[in-house]
């Protein structure tokens, strides 16, 4: 397996949108807002294998203080082989030192990320005003 990790790496819009259908994601529906949305991110995490795209990741921060992470999403057939990891571990080194970084977990990977040290952040609920089905 050639893995290749990069940060703010090209992406195209057809391989992005594969990804996101892949793992059901609503955002897959609007590929212009979704590409415009990751390439204007603060930064970018992508990962292939042998120039496949299988993952992508991104962060929005006020550069000084705090990040969030919104995307992060590796192909299905790819799960269980450490890419996640690899692909947060290298963008959270960008903000290492910051006093806050955040996330919006699903159930199902909320282990994940307790193994990156991520924890329920006290008494906080999370909400929002989502157009998507898929959550």
């Amino acid at each position: 397996m050639n893995l290749k990790i990069e940060i703010n790496g090209e992406i195209g819009t057809e391989e992005v949108v594969a990804l996101y259908r892949a793992n059901g994601w609503s955002a897959a529906e609007k590929p212009d807002k979704l590409l415009a949305a990751l390439r204007h991110s603060d930064n970018r995490v992508t990962a292939r294998i042998d120039g496949r795209l299988v993952g992508i990741g991104n962060a929005i921060s006020d550069g000084h203080l705090v990040v969030y992470y919104p995307h992060m999403l590796v192909d299905p057939a790819y799960h269980g082989q450490a890419i996640g990891r690899k692909m947060m571990t290298t963008m959270m080194s960008l903000y290492e030192g910051f006093h806050q970084q955040m996330l919006t977990s699903d159930k199902k990977a909320v282990g994940f990320y307790q193994v990156l040290g991520f924890s329920r952040a006290g008494n906080t609920e999370s909400m929002w005003i989502y157009e998507g089905q898929d959550h």
